[in-house]
């Protein structure tokens, strides 16, 4: 399992960084949706691609520090934390395909979602042989991924406060 560990943050900021460089270009390109679909789009009013960086290097922190911990000290609740975690991505991942799904247009994150996706899956199969299902890292993988999703409205949060800031 220990392999593994490490290609989260990896996977993750690869990912993340075509979003980083593609989502400003393409929200001004596409200004449409933000009437066509104004739930989807209402948390990127107020884009601006310093504050989504802020948020992306927030959210990386949980998936950096859980991977060098669940790397360096292997028990089973990091590697619970870990795993939770890393169904987070891959949950994040099909988010991604669903927009571009339901939008029908190319969106600045589905060609590493595309890629990242099947790779996700492979390691979260792996690794699944060599995890201990029990109560204690059961708790740890939700905990791990009901924290993500807390997380990532925090990051939201946090991009929308600097966001104002900075306009």
């Amino acid at each position: 399992m220990k392999d593994y560990i490490l290609l989260l943050p990896i996977i993750f900021i690869f990912h993340d960084m075509e979003e980083i460089i593609g989502f400003g270009y393409f929200f001004k390109k596409n200004p449409d949706l933000f009437e066509r679909f104004p739930k989807v789009m209402d948390a990127y009013r107020d884009f601006t691609t310093a504050g989504f960086a802020l948020a992306v290097y927030e959210e990386f922190i949980p998936f950096f520090g859980v991977s060098l911990l669940a790397y360096y000290f292997p028990n089973e609740i990091l590697y619970g934390l870990w795993f939770g975690i890393f169904l987070s991505l891959a949950a994040h991942l099909l988010v991604h395909i669903g927009h571009a799904i339901y939008i029908k247009r190319y969106i600045p994150c589905l060609a590493t979602s595309l890629i990242c996706l099947p790779v996700s899956i492979a390691i979260i199969y792996k690794c699944s042989k060599f995890m201990a299902f029990n109560a204690v890292t059961t708790t740890c993988i939700f905990e791990a991924f009901v924290l993500m999703i807390a997380n990532l409205k925090f990051a939201h949060i946090l991009m929308h406060k600097f966001n104002r800031k900075i306009k």
